[in-house]
């Protein structure tokens, strides 16, 4: 799958393309049926189909003092638009001068000059432009064809969408953010060297940042985590937040790969995937109770992981 950051540098063969439009921050069963029926049109019309999408994600520049609200980080969503079938993803930067353009000049100059887009699908609440004045009703009268897609339920009735989902992470319910997903939700870092507490515990950890993913409700998962470059799949207990025996100052993710012989995984990329949370964060009255506490929680996430 092909990534483009300037327009100006797409290819001539991706000119004509069916062009599914939206943040996808999650890419969840809403956009999947969203982008399956872009897909469909692509397959049907014999064009690829592109994905035109923006980072940073549009809160970060207007609402740049909110705490971190991805689902998807760039490299997760990426790979989440891979797996539905998009030939080429237009992320484009998201700047000042790109937000204040008019609905106008976004269909002109983004639309028509850029991506020279036979066709645009969208969710019925899209809206671009400055102000967000622009509707998908105005593409369409500009001479691109349009396709609008409506909101998607779940089984039980519920709206799936990126607001709900992260509703349901900040308060630790793993399972049904992940019904609404669509896919295992997953958060991907590099291990850094740690102040290696854990391992003077008897539990050493492989540490993460969150950065821009989203935080979880914090505290001690069972989770299954990957190896950059293994196929295996490890049953973890898994700590995400800010340690409060030890205050560290910023959110992290500390992962104990259970049965696990110790090795140099440094620099090495984890995909860790919540299964399901054990309980919050809590602070001890001593090292000795921290132990006890953290065996009682390796033997939960085993147990639950089986």
């Amino acid at each position: 799958m092909k990534i483009i950051t300037d327009l100006t540098t797409l290819s001539s063969e991706y000119h004509d393309s069916v062009i599914a439009i939206g943040n996808f921050d999650g890419v969840h069963r809403g956009h999947q049926s969203l982008l399956t029926a872009a897909r469909d049109i692509a397959r049907r019309v014999g064009q690829p189909l592109g994905v035109l999408t923006f980072e940073p994600h549009p809160r970060r520049l207007f609402r740049p003092d909110d705490p971190p609200e991805r689902i998807t980080p760039p490299d997760v969503k990426r790979w989440r638009l891979r797996e539905t079938g998009a030939d080429f993803v237009c992320a484009l930067p998201f700047d000042w001068s790109f937000a204040s353009q008019s609905a106008d000049q976004f269909i002109q100059r983004v639309l028509k000059q850029g991506l020279k887009a036979g066709h645009v699908v969208v969710g019925s609440d899209f809206r671009f432009g400055q102000l967000r004045a622009g509707t998908p009703e105005m593409i369409r009268e500009s001479g691109i064809n349009v396709d609008i897609y409506d909101e998607v339920t779940c089984e039980a009735g519920e709206k799936i969408a990126s607001s709900t989902i992260r509703q349901k992470l900040r308060v630790g319910d793993i399972e049904a953010a992940n019904r609404l997903l669509g896919w295992d939700w997953e958060i991907r870092g590099s291990v850094f060297r740690g102040d290696r507490r854990g391992h003077d515990l008897g539990f050493p950890t492989a540490n993460l940042l969150l950065k821009d993913t989203l935080h979880p409700a914090y505290g001690v998962y069972a989770t299954r985590v990957q190896i950059e470059g293994e196929n295996i799949w490890h049953p973890a207990a898994t700590n995400i937040g800010i340690r409060p025996m030890f205050e560290v100052k910023e959110g992290q993710v500390e992962v104990h790969i259970l049965n696990f012989p110790e090795r140099d995984i440094y620099g090495k990329i984890l995909r860790v995937r919540p299964v399901q949370r054990l309980r919050g964060e809590a602070k001890f009255c001593s090292l000795d109770d921290l132990k006890k506490q953290m065996s009682k929680d390796c033997a939960q996430a085993l147990e639950i992981l089986k």
